[in-house]
C-alpha cells in the first residue's frame, strides 16, 4: 500500500510525486511506497501548523488533555492492528510490539494528557517589593523527527509533549519503518485533533529531515537516532538558535559482580542484549563479568543465547526477529567480521539465517563475542544488532574505567547486592541513566537522555515539557 502526508488532517501525496520503497524485512519484498517529501511539502505542513498555532495555543489544558487521552484509548482500541503494521514494518517479533511498543504509545498520550494538567510554573516574592512568577508558553511550530527502531514508540514520546504543551508540530517518521506513523493520522482524526495541530511528512533524512531542520520558522527539534545525524542536526541548528533535544547513540556496559541475584541477572541480560534483535538505545552491549563467575556465566550465558529462537515475526515462539533492513544486516555482520580481526572469539551466532519461507528476509543468529581487552572497535563503536561482547574484570576501578572508556553515556546496568558499591558506581559512571539489579524499567515521569555523544537536553515527564515551553519572567512591583 501507498502511504501518504498527513498535513491539515488530511493525507497528501508528495507534490513532486517522488517516491520510496517500503520493504518488509521479515520476507525482503516492497510492499508499498512512501512519499520522498520535499521542502514545499515540508512548507504545507508548516503553514498548516502556523495557522492552526493560534487557536491550539489557546485551546485550554483540560481540552488538550482529554483529546490526548482520547487518542490513547484509540490506539489501545486498535492494538491488534497497529501490532501487527509496527511487526510488519519493523520485523520485531508481533508479541513484542502488542506487548511494548503499542501500549508505550498510547501510554505516551494518556501520561502527557494527565501531566499537563500538573504542570505548573514558578513564583517568588519579594516581599514588600514585588513578585515575580514564570509563565510556560509554547513555542510555536517545532519539527519532531524520530527513528525505525521503536517506530510508534519514539514518534508519541516527542509528539505527545509537544502538542499537548500548545505547540503544533511538523513531524517525521523514518523512512524505514513509516506505517504507524501512518495509521496514526486516522487516530488523530477520530480523537478531534484540530487540523493542523500534527503534521507528518514522510522521506529521506537528506531531504525532508533536512527541510524540516533548516526552516527557519521551526523553532525547535527534537531527534532521536545516530550521533553523526545528530552532529549534523547541531551544526544546521545551532546557528538559527533553535531549541535542540538530541538523543543520540549509545554503547552500554552491563556490569556483573559476583555478590548479584544470579538468576535474575542471568535472565534479565539475555534480554538486555539481545530485545528487538538488540536494536534498542539502551541495549547493554557489552557485558562485564566479575572473574571469580566469569566461567559459570560465560557457559550459562551462551547456553539461554543459543536457545533463543530466530524466525518470522508472526510466529508466536520467535524470540528474535528480522532486522530493519539489508543495509543494517550488512553492517552488523561486517562488525562481527572485524571482531573476528581483532582476536574475538565467537562463542555463538554470528550466521545468518534463513527461515522456511522467508528465504529473503534479514535473519541474523544472536552472537556473543568474548573480547580480549576493551579497546577492539566491537567494544567502542555502537554495533546496534544482536551482538553483545563479554569479558572479565578483577576490580571496581578496572571496570568502572573501561565503563566510562567510550565516547558515548546513554545508559548503564549494575549488578549487585553491595549498598556501598551501588551507591559509589552509580555516582562514577558516566552515563544519563543507570538501572541497579534491573534494566528497562521506566517511569515516564524521569528524565531520559545521555552524555558525552549520546546527545543533549533530556526528555521524558516535566522535563519534555519544559523543552517544549519557553519560560518567561514577569515582575510585579507592588
Amino acid at each position: 500500500m501507498n502511504i501518504q502526508n498527513y498535513i491539515n488532517g488530511a493525507f497528501h501525496n508528495p507534490i513532486q510525486n517522488h517516491w520510496i520503497d517500503n520493504y518488509n524485512p521479515s520476507n525482503g519484498e516492497v510492499y508499498g511506497q512512501i512519499p520522498n517529501s520535499s521542502k514545499e511539502d515540508v512548507e504545507n505542513a508548516y503553514q498548516s501548523a502556523k495557522t492552526a498555532f493560534k487557536q491550539w495555543s489557546q485551546t485550554s489544558i483540560e481540552v488538550r488533555s482529554r483529546i490526548l487521552i482520547k487518542i490513547s484509548e484509540l490506539l489501545e482500541a486498535n492494538l491488534q492492528r497497529f501490532a501487527e503494521a509496527e511487526s510488519k514494518d519493523n520485523g520485531k517479533p508481533i508479541s513484542l510490539a502488542k506487548a511494548v511498543d503499542i501500549p508505550r504509545a498510547a501510554s505516551n498520550f494518556r501520561f502527557f494528557g494527565n501531566a499537563i494538567t500538573q504542570f505548573a510554573s514558578e513564583s517568588h516574592e519579594s516581599i514588600g517589593q514585588a513578585i515575580n512568577y514564570t509563565l510556560r508558553q509554547p513555542i510555536g511550530v517545532v519539527g519532531c523527527i524520530s527513528p525505525w527502531n521503536l517506530p510508534l514508540y519514539l514518534f508519541t514520546w516527542k509528539i505527545a509533549p509537544a502538542i499537548v504543551a500548545g505547540n503544533c508540530v511538523v513531524a517525521k517518521p523514518s523512512e524505514i519503518t513509516p506505517m504507524t506513523a501512518y495509521l496514526l493520522g486516522e487516530i488523530c482524526n477520530e480523537a478531534g485533533l484540530p487540523k493542523g495541530v500534527l503534521n507528518i511528512v514522510h522521506g529521506l533524512g537528506g531531504s525532508t529531515g533536512q527541510a524540516i531542520i533548516e526552516h527557519e520558522d521551526i523553532k525547535a527539534i527534537s531527534f532521536t537516532g545516530g550521533t553523526a545525524t545528530g552532529a549534523h542536526i547541531a551544526k544546521v541548528a545551532a546557528p538559527m538558535f533553535k531549541k535542540l533535544s538530541l538523543e543520540l547513540g549509545g554503547k552500554n556496559p552491563n556490569i556483573i559482580f559476583a555478590d548479584c541475584d544470579y538468576d535474575d541477572m542471568l535472565e534479565t541480560t539475555v534480554r538486555s542484549s539481545f530485545a528487538n534483535q538488540g536494536q534498542i538505545c539502551l541495549c547493554g552491549s557489552r557485558i562485564f563479568v566479575e572473574a571469580s563467575i566469569y566461567e559459570k556465566f560465560k557457559k550459562d550465558f551462551v547456553a539461554k543465547v543459543k536457545a533463543l529462537k530466530v524466525g518470522h515475526p508472526s510466529e508466536a515462539s520467535t524470540n528474535i526477529g528480522a532486522l530493519v533492513s539489508k543495509p543494517h544486516l550488512e553492517k552488523v555482520k561486517e562488525y562481527i567480521n572485524i571482531a573476528k580481526a581483532e582476536n574475538g572469539t565467537i562463542l555463538c551466532g554470528g550466521n545468518e539465517v534463513t527461515v522456511q519461507g522467508y528465504e529473503n528476509g534479514y535473519y541474523l543468529e544472536p552472537t556473543v563475542i568474548e573480547v580480549p581487552n576493551d579497546d577492539c572497535r566491537v567494544n567502542q563503536e555502537e554495533i546496534f544488532g544482536p551482538v553483545v561482547t563479554i569479558m572479565p574484570f578483577n576490580t571496581e576501578d578496572e571496570v568502572l574505567q573501561m565503563a566510562n572508556k567510550v565516547k558515548y553515556g546513554l545508559s548503564a546496568t549494575l549488578w549487585t547486592n553491595n549498598l556501598k558499591r551501588t551507591m559509589q558506581m552509580s555516582n562514577q559512571l558516566q552515563a544519563g541513566i543507570v538501572w541497579v539489579n534491573t534494566w528497562m524499567m521506566r517511569d515516564l515521569r524521569t528524565p531520559f537522555g545521555g552524555v558525552k555523544a549520546s546527545g543533549v537536553g533530556r526528555e521524558g515527564g516535566f522535563e519534555a515539557l519544559r523543552f517544549f515551553t519557553e519560560a518567561k519572567n514577569v515582575c510585579i512591583k507592588y
